[in-house]
């Protein structure tokens, strides 16, 4: 549905820094080259606790981080070989959550009915990625697609985050064009209009048109010179609950949400970019590029991001009954999604 793009004053809905996630989506959990063989990690997906390991085979597993026994966090345990020992008793977990093993038990003796949840769970993008919700439906649902990952012309760089907010203050953040305001002294884009919106029921897609200038965004291609003004049309499709933005063809983010609690979100972005080196030449330089570019480059933008968004955070929580007024129609609309999109996942759950 194409929505308006007039800037005009509405009354933000408290309600949106309250709701839950509809959990019937993939959500990344950790890097993929984090987890080795044979180790056990702790996971949160919106205040679910779940433990993740690799099987000696290599395989990954994921289950309710509490022992059926006596509710011992499993993560502190072990892998042996295929499956998970609880620490506490020694009590093992197949990738299926299935009690297989207990090591004092006398052989023969028939295993108790003891069940750890499991979770749907796979890797792509070097990154892990769990449904949390109704396990039925994890093949009905597809990860977002990243046709830029294995082509060698782009230089991907790896940005994750963590923020002391909830999702939809994040989230916000990122449909938000208009703060360029905040990165003027990083050469960040400036004279934002937004140009498109539309909206459906799970995404909200924006073009704004944006400016820039200066030496760091030549050497991004995001300008054409360091001294003139080059003006281009960035795209941001937010698809439930992920984000995938795009400048003409010179940038590509994709931007995967892990909503924690009410109160902590992660990020794991991939930030795809056409730098303008022969390839012989960016080819063995990819892995230092990558690293010098966040490290020095994209940090500095998000550093500033997070204060705001932890700033706004904290005065939600100072005073939940305060009003607060946008100009911003993309903002409202991803508003109604993240709400519908709960509201979703009550409903049908009822």
């Amino acid at each position: 549905m194409e929505l308006a793009t007039t800037l005009k004053s509405q009354t933000v809905q408290n309600r949106v820094r309250e709701v839950g996630i509809n959990p019937n989506y993939w959500y990344p959990v950790l890097w993929a080259d984090q987890l080795k063989v044979g180790n056990v990690l702790s996971v949160v997906v919106w205040q679910q606790a779940i433990v993740i390991y690799r099987d000696l085979s290599g395989q990954l597993h994921a289950l309710e981080d509490a022992c059926p026994h006596k509710g011992v966090a499993l993560h502190k345990g072990k892998v042996r070989g295929y499956n998970l020992a609880c620490p506490y008793h020694g009590w093992e977990f197949d990738g299926s959550g299935e009690c297989v093993n207990i090591p004092y038990l006398p052989k023969g003796q028939k295993l108790p009915c003891a069940q750890a949840r499991s979770y749907p769970i796979q890797e792509r993008y070097n990154l892990i990625w769990i449904f949390p919700g109704e396990s039925v439906l994890a093949e009905e649902c597809e990860l977002p697609k990243v046709p830029e990952f294995d082509q060698p012309e782009w230089l991907m760089v790896p940005i994750p985050a963590r923020f002391k907010a909830h999702f939809s203050i994040c989230n916000e953040n990122t449909m938000d064009v208009f703060h360029g305001y905040l990165h003027q002294e990083l050469q960040g884009w400036f004279d934002p209009v937004l140009i498109n919106l539309k909206a459906t029921e799970s995404s909200v897609s924006a073009n704004y048109r944006v400016s820039y200038k200066g030496v760091l965004t030549k050497f991004l291609g995001l300008s054409d010179k360091a001294t003139g003004v080059t003006t281009r049309t960035v795209s941001i499709q937010y698809s439930y609950p992920h984000y995938h933005s795009s400048l003409e063809g010179v940038s590509s983010l994709y931007l995967m949400r892990l909503p924690v609690g009410l109160t902590e979100t992660r990020s794991f972005s991939l930030f795809f970019l056409k730098v303008r080196l022969p390839k012989w030449i960016l080819l063995p330089l990819k892995t230092f590029l990558a690293k010098f570019i966040w490290r020095f480059l994209f940090r500095k933008f998000l550093d500033q991001d997070i204060e705001m968004i932890e700033s706004e955070q904290q005065t939600y929580l100072a005073n939940p009954q305060r009003r607060y007024v946008e100009i911003n129609p993309a903002i409202i609309a991803l508003q109604r999604v993240i709400v519908s999109q709960y509201e979703k996942f009550i409903t049908n759950s009822n």
